[in-house]
């Protein structure tokens, strides 16, 4: 998210609007325990199978051809060296390549955050599935270039008052990847929800044992770990693994510790500060059923 504020503010006057939103959007602290964990270390075999239709959004830059025939590598920053993060923060090897993520809703269309992708600049990026660590933590070296995908075009897009959406058509359809299904029923307070997105910009993640806080209609609030690069995330129901919203917006998510001069992880209690923002996807449903697409 930081990296799309950057890039918004080269593109012109019709840009900045945009970017002048961004800034005020920050998806992204820790509430109670720290709940993200590796995809491939999830609880529940379904959780494992709906990442694989969740994706990263990277700068073109960030995604080399690979040593090997038909396959890429993901290239970027270390997470301690982009953030300057204190030593005991999580992760600090691991790469950070991805702008924002997003999810697969139809065989070539995804959706994401209306501040990640705009019709201006949806060819700047790549759209990688896959793009993942071991249980344990190990890069994956490469992935097969099937993978990779470019923005065909951005079929809708709103970044208005609280919404906050996009969706994209992409160059092809996506081969051995099913579409999630869109939760159908509005949410409740107390609801169990998880997130599976790029904190941060690192390798796929799953926050698990969040809950919906309130709905306010176009967003619900809920205390997802969550951080700048999860936006676009989705945001599924923890019973019926259906998409439930987008991530979108929240609270800082780096605190800087003067004695140490580095920054730590901005920590809140499960009910404490303001939550974080999801699109609901109902929005998301009505524009598929539009008839524009």
């Amino acid at each position: 998210m930081k990296k799309f504020s950057q890039i918004m503010a080269a593109l012109g006057l019709v840009s900045i609007v945009l970017h002048s939103y961004a800034n005020e959007i920050h998806p992204d602290v820790i509430y109670g325990d720290d709940n993200r964990r590796e995809i491939l270390a999830a609880e529940e075999p379904a959780q494992i199978e709906v990442s694989r239709a969740t994706l990263a959004i990277i700068p073109k830059d960030g995604v080399k051809k690979g040593d090997k025939n038909n396959y890429v590598k993901i290239v970027g920053r270390k997470f301690q060296e982009e953030f300057n993060l204190c030593p005991e923060e999580p992760y600090l090897e691991q790469t950070v390549a991805a702008n924002c993520s997003g999810f697969l809703v139809s065989e070539d269309v995804i959706a994401t955050a209306g501040h990640c992708v705009t019709p201006y600049d949806c060819q700047a990026y790549q759209y990688v599935f896959g793009y993942q660590n071991s249980a344990t933590g190990e890069p994956l070296e490469q992935l097969p270039q099937e993978d990779v995908y470019d923005c065909k075009e951005v079929i809708h897009h709103r970044v208005q008052g609280t919404q906050d959406y996009a969706l994209v058509r992409l160059d092809r359809p996506v081969a051995h990847r099913r579409a999630l299904i869109l939760q159908t029923s509005r949410v409740q307070p107390g609801d169990p929800i998880y997130v599976v997105g790029h904190p941060s910009g690192l390798p796929t993640k799953i926050a698990t044992k969040a809950q919906v806080r309130k709905d306010f209609g176009d967003f619900f609030n809920a205390n997802l770990d969550t951080y700048g690069g999860n936006s676009g995330s989705a945001v599924f129901n923890a019973f019926t693994h259906e998409v439930a919203g987008i991530l979108v917006r929240g609270d800082e998510d780096f605190i800087y510790d003067e004695h140490r001069r580095c920054y730590v992880s901005h920590r809140c209690p499960d009910n404490g500060c303001r939550g974080e923002d999801v699109t609901s996807i109902e929005l998301i449903r009505k524009a598929l059923e539009s008839g524009t697409l």
